[in-house]
């Protein structure tokens, strides 16, 4: 156990006026539920809610032969997956961060307090925006992320705040990239287009924020603590690539069937590998792949 004396999160004297900055602006310039989307319009269906060239299965062998309609729907599904998981880890972080306050309000620096209660605050109106939009949209939301839940509570609740906001970053990071990649065209539906930009600018926030926490983990900790806390991130980065990159849930929701079942692991796999999605992955997660390999994070 740690000592009762050592902070139980800590940054850099440099950072930590970054830190105090991000607290202003996001007091003043934070996603505002009520106002972030005319709620009063439609969602057009009819129109693809990201780039169809980013469709999951696109450029392999089982995008073949789907029509036109197919595609549109096979794109709203993915979108509702997207959202989903960012529902699942956004309800999830205000628990988190919370709760690492009240077990550690004598060891965490007040600025650092304030943070983490504004970023718990953000996380619970971007889930009540997400929830409203799939609302309105007509779309169901997907299960929760097969052991990322199980890791965001159970596991990080035991760990230092420091590993939690970590693995926090690179799941939220990961979802962030790939709505952004894929959601700003002009040619994208309208309000969804316009809820993943609202969105990304807290995210950013919340990515720089983790992104500092995790540097000075590293910089501080004993070679023990951080090899160990690497050993965990080699193996749940890829693991969570390739959640991103296609979920077999998709099967389980379409209107036709699906050319590739639930429980179809090889077929499964060659989506996972694609030329196709290789290439979209390293232009998606270049800059995240940059920092996880300053850090000795990924195999």
């Amino acid at each position: 156990m740690p000592s009762q004396t050592k902070n139980a999160l800590s940054i850099s004297e440099s950072r930590k006026s970054k830190v105090q900055k991000l607290s202003e602006v996001s007091h003043h310039r934070t996603m505002d539920h009520a106002t972030v989307l005319p709620w009063d319009q439609l969602i057009d269906r009819n129109q693809y809610p990201k780039n169809p060239e980013h469709l999951w299965i696109n450029g392999t062998r089982y995008c073949e032969g789907l029509t036109e309609e197919q595609k549109l729907e096979l794109a709203w599904l993915e979108t509702a997956r997207d959202i989903s998981m960012f529902i699942w880890l956004e309800q999830t972080i205000p628990a988190l961060y919370m709760g690492y306050i009240t077990q550690f309000h004598d060891r965490i620096a007040p600025e650092l307090q304030e943070y983490l209660m504004v970023f718990s605050k953000e996380e619970i109106v971007h889930t009540l925006t997400f929830k409203r939009f799939m609302t309105k949209a007509g779309l169901a939301q997907w299960n929760p992320p097969l052991g990322l839940y199980e890791l965001l509570t159970v596991t990080l609740p035991r760990m230092e705040p420091a590993v939690g906001v970590l693995f926090t970053l690179l799941i939220e990071w990961v979802a962030e990239l790939g709505a952004m990649h894929t959601s700003q065209g002009e040619d994208i539906e309208p309000m969804t287009r316009t809820m993943f930009h609202a969105h990304h600018h807290d995210e950013a926030r919340h990515i720089a924020f983790g992104r500092w926490i995790s540097e000075s983990f590293f910089e501080t900790a004993t070679p023990e603590a951080a090899a160990e806390v690497r050993m965990m991130s080699k193996k749940i980065i890829p693991v969570l690539i390739d959640m991103f990159t296609y979920n077999p849930e998709i099967a389980e929701h379409t209107s036709f069937e699906f050319p590739i079942r639930a429980d179809d692991f090889a077929k499964i796999e060659e989506v996972w590998r694609s030329e196709h999605n290789g290439r979209i992955n390293t232009e998606r997660f270049s800059k995240l792949y940059a920092w996880v390999d300053k850090l000795g994070l990924r195999a």
